[in-house]
């Protein structure tokens, strides 16, 4: 890839962007990370807010449709489980690339528009220093979930004066 192409992040619930949700996470988790699929898609998707990343091709002209439009990351939030994040996923060959933070710099803002006091996730552990880096904290010991190692993460924001 040349370089990376534009990146919107859009806000939206499970029904109106289900393809591009099951798309990212079929292939992150299903494929790549061999979760069973009766653990990765549940009753919550249905009440979250969702946000799904999507590219569109680095020089729009008028053959550009919605069909060239391409998902390459999702998450969802859960304000009925006090905040609670889950399912982030980007796809392998757009790693690196700041669309998992713009993912939750999207989920931040949901969070602030919504006045959560803190949001809160289920982080592997592999991924612990990308959201050490987004100024999230540990705030439990290792457990497992899916066959992998887990920690809950959260962070907490200052009441509004």
């Amino acid at each position: 890839m040349d370089s990376p192409s534009p990146v919107q992040i859009i806000m939206t619930d499970y029904d109106s962007q289900s393809a591009g949700i099951r798309f990212v996470r079929d292939r992150v988790f299903l494929v790549e990370q061999q979760i069973p699929r009766e653990e990765e898609f549940d009753d919550r998707d249905h009440v979250c807010i969702h946000a799904l990343a999507i590219i569109s091709p680095t020089t729009p002209g008028p053959s550009t449709t919605s069909a060239s439009l391409s998902a390459v990351g999702t998450g969802r939030l859960d304000p009925g489980k006090g905040g609670k994040i889950g399912r982030l996923a980007v796809l392998k060959e757009y790693r690196r690339q700041g669309i998992g933070s713009l993912l939750m710099q999207a989920f931040e803002q949901r969070a602030a528009d919504l006045e959560l006091p803190r949001l809160w996730f289920h982080a592997q552990r592999e991924a612990v220093p990308f959201y050490l880096a987004l100024g999230y904290t540990v705030v439990s010991h290792e457990f497992e979930e899916a066959g992998i190692p887990h920690v809950v993460m959260e962070k907490r924001f200052s009441a509004l004066p």
